[in-house]
């Protein structure tokens, strides 16, 4: 018999609705950064972060950083990344509470994420956790600097945008409506919010009245379930869209834009090879179903056609998609 997904059991009481509540996490985009960047074929919609990032790296030393977020593992530890206390911490804060960590809990927490043994690269944090912390955190910083500084202002902008508007539907309409299109690995029944498939054993997670953080996420792709002690418990989503954080921003308005709208007006210029709506949504990081909808629009007016290819349908501009092209 196939073995069974994995599932993550948030359970519901009476006030944990009341208590659900978002925020904004520097050290987990840090975290997300770092696989971001090191798999970068894996992740086509942050290609302008990653080309405008990796020279900035040049020479930089990241070995506990890359340490502490290990690639190929289904489990790894918490303590680099806790989830934040307040809704928008500073950075500045959140390195604080790394450095700070109790010794005895970054050496349970390294042992929990290897229980077959520590490897060589983590041993450090369960030989010497004080020393290894003030190194890290060291690290944590010129990532910051040289990779994330740039683009945060943008980032929390479009995280803000996307708290407000889940926020708003948590208050107006209940959790249906807040955990409605999360992700495609999340489903609400009204009192248990469930991630599968999940890594590692199922569990199931009993709110007790602490509610549950719901952390909205530029760079960790899919969803990343937060569930071990000492911290609360914690979900990390990607929402849809996060491709828009690294188009360029210009200050001249752009005549096709005006015209057909500035993503139809992306998809159009895309199409220098024919593409399926996949392609195009893991390209810009929007969701197939919105892709989609500018794609038959595109095609109505005449400006791209499609075609089947085996089990594929490809999108390309036609002569009239192409002259508009040309006059923008």
């Amino acid at each position: 018999m196939p073995e069974a997904q994995a599932q993550i059991r948030f359970r519901f009481g009476r006030d944990d609705l009341l208590r659900t509540r978002f925020a904004i996490a520097p050290l987990i985009e840090m975290a997300a950064a770092t696989y971001v960047l090191r798999l970068p074929g894996r992740f086509p919609e942050h290609r302008r972060f990653v080309e405008s990032t990796l020279p900035r790296l040049a020479g930089v030393q990241l070995d506990l950083l890359y340490a502490v977020n290990p690639l190929g593992r289904r489990a790894w530890p918490n303590f680099n990344a806790p989830a934040p206390l307040s809704p928008h911490p500073l950075l500045a804060d959140e390195l604080a509470r790394v450095g700070g960590t109790p010794p005895a809990i970054v050496a349970d927490d390294v042992r929990r994420a290897y229980p077959q043994g520590v490897p060589a690269t983590m041993s450090v944090f369960v030989d010497d956790p004080g020393r290894a912390l003030g190194e890290l955190v060291t690290q944590m910083r010129a990532f910051w600097d040289a990779a994330l500084a740039p683009w945060w202002p943008r980032m929390t902008a479009f995280l803000e945008s996307e708290i407000a508007a889940r926020a708003r539907h948590l208050v107006t309409a209940g959790g249906a409506t807040a955990f409605h299109d999360l992700n495609r690995m999340v489903s609400w029944n009204g009192e248990v919010l469930t991630v599968s498939p999940a890594t590692g054993q199922s569990r199931d997670i009993d709110l007790a009245g602490r509610g549950l953080l719901l952390i909205p996420s530029v760079l960790a792709s899919g969803v990343w379930p937060r569930i071990d002690a000492p911290w609360d418990p914690a979900l990390t989503y990607q929402p849809p869209g996060v491709g828009d954080v690294w188009q360029p921003d210009t200050s001249k308005r752009d005549p096709l834009e005006d015209l057909i709208g500035r993503r139809r007006a992306a998809i159009l210029r895309a199409l220098e090879q024919p593409a399926s709506t996949r392609t195009i949504a893991e390209t810009t990081g929007w969701s197939p179903g919105g892709v989609n909808t500018h794609l038959t629009t595109l095609r109505r007016t005449g400006l791209i056609a499609r075609r089947r290819s085996g089990r594929e349908v490809l999108y390309s501009r036609t002569d009239a998609g192409d002259a508009l092209i040309s006059r923008s």
